[in-house]
Formats: structure tokens, C-alpha cells, sequence
């Protein structure tokens, strides 16, 4: 099975290729504002992909899903399947999908770091799951933003690790075979650990703007993942405004 993974394209789906696949994992924030007119734009391009199966879970940017889930999900189903603490099997393969993500600037699905409301969530995860998708990635995984220049020439700090150490406990018991997620553009790559594979698949950097390639995954029911992309490229310098510093 070829699973095409992707996230963070936050309104920016017709700036970017996507392969051909079996199945298309959208991770989350396929949203900017999180309204309406964003989701059923993304819906109409979603639907419109050749691919056979799509699994979508939302992220903090894409309000609408935890403020009218109904509403929201009727924009998808039942072309679309939209994971929320839920699972689904294809072909042999078990699916599960998460949005929560530890407390970032008040936007949706998020709940405390490091609290037992987040521990709640990530203990539904089967242990029997082939494919994970969550919008946040777990603590110390291809989740931290790196220091970079700005358009106005003063260096950014980076961080540390900004995921969720919940999660990257119960991923311990799980030990997913796939494990794809977002939320931290920065720290877009693969990672191989123990018996997993974990893919951030952020199509936008910093700047939001969509330059990282989207991952391609092949695997098979009692096989390994086998990840192919380019490289992304140079980073795209974010076009200086007149209200920024020194302009």
C-alpha cells in the first residue's frame, strides 16, 4: 500500500504536487483561521485527489472541527474519512487517528501539558495500531524549531522539544509501525526509532509558505515502512512588511 502523507498546507493546497497513492494522510491544519469557507474549499480539493481512501485529522488551526463538529464533518464524509480519537482498517493496515495537542496560543484541540486530561486521550490509542495520525508529534521528535534568520536580519531562537511527553509515553507501549504528524513546520523529516517509523509532514515551513515535499510511504500488513521524498529545498525568506522592525 502507498500512503501519501501531508500536513500543514493551512489554505496553501494548490501551491504543491502530491503524488499518487493508495491512500492520502492529511495530519492536520489543512486550515488557516479555521472557518467554514476554508474547510469547504479544502473538502472540495480533497475530494477531488484520485487517490482511493483519505484519512484527515484535524489540528489547532482548524477550529470549526471542535466548535461545530457536526457541521464541519458533513463538509467530508462520507468520501473523506476524519479520524478523532478513531480508528479504521484498510486493506490490513489499522488506522488511528488523534487532533489534541499540549496547551499552544488558545487555538483548538488543546488541552494541558503534561495533564491527565491528554494522557486520557493517547490511552485510547489501540495497541494493535499499524498507522499513527496525530497532529502534534510526541516530545523529543522531529519537534523543534530551529534558529534562523529573519527578513530583517536579526537571529530567531530556536526551541526545545515542543511535543507531547504524554504521548511519547504511551508511543513506548504502542510502538506504532507508522507515525505521521505535523504542528512543528520546522522539524518537517523521518525519523526511525526502535520499531518505529515517524514522519513530520508539514508542507509549510515558518513562513507558511508550502516548499517541503510530501512524503511517500510504502507498507504492507507485517511489513516495514519504506519512506521516500526529495529533500526540501533552501528556505523561502519571508517577503519583508512595512510594519516590521527596521523597514
Amino acid at each position: 500500500m502507498r500512503i501519501v502523507c501531508l500536513s500543514d498546507t493551512h489554505c496553501e493546497q494548490h501551491g504543491f504536487k502530491i503524488p499518487d497513492g493508495d491512500v492520502l494522510v492529511h495530519a492536520g491544519d489543512f486550515c488557516s483561521m479555521g472557518v467554514e469557507r476554508e474547510v469547504h474549499k479544502v473538502a472540495k480539493w480533497l475530494k477531488a485527489l484520485p487517490h482511493r481512501r483519505k484519512i484527515v485529522v484535524a489540528g489547532n488551526h482548524d477550529r470549526f472541527f471542535e466548535q461545530q463538529s457536526e457541521m464541519a464533518r458533513a463538509y467530508l464524509e462520507p468520501d473523506i474519512i476524519y479520524l478523532q480519537d478513531s480508528g479504521c482498517e484498510i486493506e490490513g493496515l489499522r488506522f488511528w487517528g488523534s487532533p489534541w495537542q499540549p496547551w499552544f496560543y488558545d487555538w483548538a484541540f488543546n488541552l494541558p501539558r503534561k495533564g491527565i486530561k491528554l494522557r486520557e486521550k493517547w490511552n485510547l490509542i489501540p495497541m494493535d495500531t499499524d498507522v499513527l495520525i496525530t497532529h502534534c508529534p510526541p516530545y523529543g521528535i522531529l519537534d523543534e524549531v530551529r534558529t534562523r534568520m529573519t527578513a530583517w536580519g536579526p537571529t530567531e531562537e530556536g526551541s526545545g522539544p515542543l511535543g507531547c511527553e504524554e504521548l511519547a509515553i504511551r508511543l513506548a507501549a504502542v510502538r506504532p509501525r507508522l507515525h505521521v504528524f505535523g504542528h512543528i513546520h520546522d522539524s518537517y523529516g523521518v525519523l526511525q526509532r526502535g520499531d518505529t517509523t515517524f514522519v513530520n509532514a508539514s508542507v509549510c515551513n515558518e513562513d507558511y509558505a508550502p516548499v517541503n515535499p510530501v512524503w511517500i510511504v510504502d507498507l504492507e500488513p507485517g511489513g516495514q515502512p519504506v519512506v521516500s521524498a526529495t529533500l526540501p529545498g533552501k528556505r523561502r525568506r519571508r517577503k519583508a512588511k512595512a510594519s516590521d522592525p527596521g523597514v
